[in-house]
């Protein structure tokens, strides 16, 4: 009987660690998801619409020419 107690106790260690490691994954996944579906929803707001919640404009890529670059790229071919 005392040689069933000790591994039932051991086993229900065991469980219990990997339960632990299950729920930090499973909490990890769920925060994740959320992040990613914040961030979606605030790429298809317009800035009018992240101005008007009071999020501020999202650093989005902008493309910049500088002066003379076309006719310098030009010149090179």
């Amino acid at each position: 009987m005392e040689a069933q107690a000790k591994i039932h106790r051991r086993n229900h260690r065991l469980l219990g660690a990997a339960s632990k490691r299950a729920e930090t994954a499973i909490a990890v996944f769920r925060a994740w998801r959320r992040s990613v579906a914040g961030r979606r929803a605030l790429a298809d707001m317009t800035p009018d619409q992240l101005r008007d919640i009071g999020c501020p404009d999202l650093a989005r890529p902008t493309f910049f020419i500088r002066v003379g670059l076309i006719t310098h790229l030009m010149s090179m071919r």
